[in-house]
């Protein structure tokens, strides 16, 4: 019986001592993530509030004075990835992860994308021979206030190639650009995928496509057009590319041809949007 007793009292204890008050964070952790290109660009950080204090201003006494260096975000700072090489702000910068640090003014803010993640917030110990790219951008003012610091990944281009990181936080954001290259990529993937004993029908279609939208050889997006539209001739999408091909290299008659096919399975399949483009396409070989 004491045997059993004593058992139970060290298992109280242990749940007692295990036992954690959980409150909410202050500065609670954030992250957001995008895929530019074939490049993911991730950005995590901790998300500290305004809470009625000054932030950005020639004052000292703000939480982030003009002209000093600042973590750009709470606790150990803010981390940006990148999946492969990319250019930030026209500096070419190595896949991997760095710190975003900032340097805040009125007109102009430096930022710096730093090599020593470690350096968290010590910022006493900034190396500026451990910065990756270095850079300035002009800060916008605000119409709404932002309570909380937000990061955000957007301002996509329409062919995947560039895209903006912006920052915001009280009434001040600021943007700077991430391009990135994957046509070498690309067209490894094509190459191999292509070249395969057994090749599907949409791979040629897809390779087709990025041939003609990004200025490759016209005679070899044919090829493969051709290929897709043999083994479907009812895709009235196969079919308008294999039209914008056979227009791109000058043959108007083959073109019209392919429109025309195309139009008639798009209202086969009761698709208005390629009906319309059709349509466009038509008039433009006239």
């Amino acid at each position: 019986m004491k045997k059993s007793l004593l058992i139970a009292a060290f298992a109280l204890l242990y749940v007692v001592a295990d036992a954690q008050v959980q409150t909410p964070q202050a500065s609670p952790p954030g992250a957001v993530s995008t895929t530019v290109g074939l490049t993911e660009v991730k950005i995590e950080y901790s998300r500290p509030r305004v809470k009625g204090r000054k932030i950005f201003t020639t004052d000292a006494s703000a939480l982030v004075p003009y002209g000093k260096i600042w973590r750009t975000g709470a606790n150990n700072g803010s981390r940006i990835s990148f999946s492969d090489d990319v250019k930030v702000e026209g500096t070419s910068v190595p896949k991997g992860e760095y710190l975003i640090l900032t340097w805040p003014g009125a007109a102009e803010w430096t930022v710096s994308l730093y090599k020593d993640i470690n350096l968290g917030g010590d910022l006493d110990k900034y190396d500026a021979s451990k910065d990756a790219a270095k850079f300035k951008v002009k800060p916008e003012k605000l119409s709404e206030k932002v309570e909380t610091l937000t990061f955000n990944i957007g301002d996509i281009s329409d062919d995947s190639k560039t895209a903006k990181v912006q920052l915001a936080w009280e009434n001040t954001s600021i943007k700077f650009s991430v391009a990135v290259d994957y046509d070498a990529k690309v067209m490894k993937s094509i190459e191999t995928a292509t070249a395969a004993a057994k090749v599907e029908p949409n791979t040629y279609f897809q390779a087709a496509l990025y041939y003609l939208e990004n200025g490759k050889d016209l005679k070899k997006a044919q090829t493969w057009i051709n290929k897709a539209a043999e083994a479907n001739p009812n895709a009235f999408w196969v079919l308008h590319q294999k039209a914008k091909i056979e227009k791109a290299l000058g043959d108007k008659t083959a073109a019209a041809a392919a429109a025309n096919a195309s139009l008639k399975a798009a209202k086969e399949a009761n698709n208005r949007d390629y009906q319309v483009m059709n349509e466009e396409l038509l008039k433009s070989l006239k």
